[in-house]
């Protein structure tokens, strides 16, 4: 690990403040907020991620450390812990797809550590990206290639891909906020912001920028909308073995029925198969008023899939990702909320 700088700061303004002194100067690498560090410890000890400065963000607990439920939705501060939003009793009655996602995400120890505001910021577990023996990476090296490409991809996207890069992003917290049309909460140098968490990632035209958000720019909550989906929700995730694993195809799915089995209104989220957090839009449009059957969750399946590209080694992702969502789609079709 190379040397860094450490500050531990009392206020979100001090945070940024110090994150966009240090990204206008051109000699040194942007600073980084640190909470959990799960992540961001691990890729530093690899040297692929490289900072000149570490800020501490731990003592803002008490502004961004909360989780409250209110008629108009759920707000979840960035510094909430993973295991605590996912065993939180009313996240567990009213967004169960939150608290599934959270669940099967990593260990039980890294859940005690890691943050959510960190969680969704996760970078790519692409041997290639993460190998710094492996010179063709454009995430890592821009225009230096994509050994993935004809490499070992197993693991890989199929969809929102491109011939620059095809890692998957892994996480599954983020599948259900995607799938609940989330709102991320923001400070930066310019004040606070509001956008579509489905905006907050980026495709794979710039494979060395992940996120749209701006130097110096500090995640410090989420906002998921109330709605007659959430309570009829899930998460499915599929992977090769039961327990910290990441996905090879996974499934946020919401739903409101009619009391005749139509589908008012449904959300759904893809996950192991995308370049980025995943909205399944197509899918959606083909079940919306419609009666949910098996044969109509087939339909949808394949158009959520439609425009994939897979390789050699992860072609399997296409049937695996489609029945995946008619397995999560099925079992909320019975479920009593």
């Amino acid at each position: 690990m190379r040397p860094f700088h450490y500050a531990r700061v009392k206020t979100a303004s001090e945070a940024v403040a110090l994150a966009a002194s240090e990204a206008e100067a051109p000699t040194l690498a942007p600073t980084q907020f640190l909470a959990g560090g799960t992540s961001l410890i691990d890729f530093m000890k690899l040297d692929v991620w490289r900072a000149e400065q570490l800020v501490d963000i731990n003592d803002l607990q008490a502004d961004y450390g909360a989780i409250k439920l209110t008629a108009e939705g759920l707000r979840l501060g960035a510094l909430v812990r993973m295991a605590d939003a996912a065993d939180h009793p009313l996240i567990l009655a009213h967004y169960p797809v939150i608290a599934q996602s959270l669940q099967k995400a990593a260990s039980a120890q890294l859940r005690n550590m890691a943050t959510l505001g960190g969680n969704v910021l996760q970078r790519s577990r692409c041997t290639y990206f993460r190998d710094l023996a492996w010179d063709a990476c454009n995430k890592r090296a821009p225009s230096s290639g994509c050994a993935a490409m004809d490499g070992v991809n197993r693991k890989h996207a199929i969809l929102g891909v491109n011939n620059l890069c095809i890692s998957t992003y892994h996480g599954d917290f983020a599948q259900a906020l995607i799938a609940l049309d989330a709102v991320v909460e923001t400070l930066g140098p310019e004040g606070p912001r509001k956008l579509r968490f489905e905006d907050l990632h980026t495709g794979p035209e710039q494979p060395e920028i992940e996120t749209t958000l701006k130097p110096g720019e500090l995640i410090t909550g989420f906002v998921v909308p109330a709605g007659p989906w959430t309570a009829r929700s899930t998460y499915l995730k599929i992977r090769d073995r039961e327990s910290y694993e990441y996905g090879l195809a996974t499934a946020a799915v919401a739903l409101s029925l009619g009391p005749d089995g139509v589908v008012d209104a449904v959300r759904i989220g893809l996950g192991g198969v995308a370049y980025r957090p995943w909205r399944a839009h197509a899918a959606e449009l083909i079940l919306t008023g419609k009666a949910l059957t098996e044969a109509r969750a087939e339909q949808a399946a394949a158009a959520a899939f439609q425009d994939a590209s897979p390789r050699k080694e992860n072609a399997f992702k296409v049937e695996l990702g489609q029945k995946t969502l008619v397995r999560a789609l099925m079992q909320l079709a019975d479920m009593t909320p």
